[in-house]
């Protein structure tokens, strides 16, 4: 067994691994993002508040928010936005693009905080919609995750979530996990001196169950008008569901 096979061996290994790969790679993150996106990160970060459409006075609550993309611009949209990440470097550099979109006038300003996106620190039913960026693939137990989510969100509230894709054509699948390996790989190295620090990206995705696989945990918690956006032809997806009303 690989050490990065070890490290995501269960799901407190992966809490572990986890908390200390996104604070090494937090100053890198963005631009991270826009070279594994082939310059498509914002756009897609676009969209995804376009989907989840986010209105003047909603709460919105954008689970593990790195740096604070998608939180800026739901609050571009008149929301008040929570953003909550379990890395204290992210949330620090989060606040201080705060800082900056308040000086250029964005108001009301995103909160950041620092927090556990499988134990969400909100009462039940209290959100109008949430957010994540590449947020579900990366939690110790994803149907921990949800349950939160579902949780915290209101009758008819919404969830939109971007990741990436587990394609489920065998042969695609090899080809794309084989190109993330090489070039997170080479990435790794050349930021930070080791090669699992990207590598992790492809692993994560083998262990994940796919954009059809998130959708149906989604329907099983009482989800409706599941959908999937597909991405850079389905090497992406977003989810976009709304919570039933019972």
């Amino acid at each position: 067994m690989s050490r990065l096979e070890a490290a995501l061996s269960s799901p407190e290994a992966k809490s572990r691994y986890v908390r200390g790969l996104f604070a090494t790679i937090a100053d890198r993150y963005d631009f991270i993002t826009v070279v594994l996106s082939y310059g498509l990160d914002r756009r897609w970060k676009r969209r995804l508040v376009d989907e989840a459409r986010v209105a003047r006075g909603d709460l919105v609550v954008d689970l593990a928010c790195g740096t604070g993309d998608i939180a800026l611009q739901a609050a571009g949209r008149g929301a008040h936005v929570i953003g909550l990440d379990i890395t204290p470097r992210m949330v620090q550099l989060g606040r201080a693009k705060a800082k900056r979109a308040r000086h250029e006038g964005l108001w009301p300003i995103p909160r950041f905080l620092v927090g556990d996106m499988a134990a969400v620190p909100l009462p039940d039913t209290s959100v109008d919609v949430v957010t994540t960026g590449y947020g579900l693939r990366n939690v110790p137990v994803l149907e921990q995750a949800l349950d939160e989510i579902t949780r915290v969100l209101k009758p008819g509230g919404r969830l939109v979530s971007l990741d990436f894709n587990r394609p489920s054509t065998r042969l695609v699948r090899s080809a794309y996990l084989t190109y993330l390996t090489i070039v997170g790989s080479s990435l790794g190295w050349i930021l930070h001196g080791d090669p699992d620090t990207y590598r992790y990206i492809p692993e994560s995705i083998r262990r994940y169950p796919g954009a059809s696989g998130v959708a149906e945990l989604l329907r099983a918690r009482g989800f409706e008008t599941v959908a999937v956006r597909r991405l850079l032809g389905g090497l992406m997806a977003l989810h976009v569901a709304i919570k039933a009303v019972k």
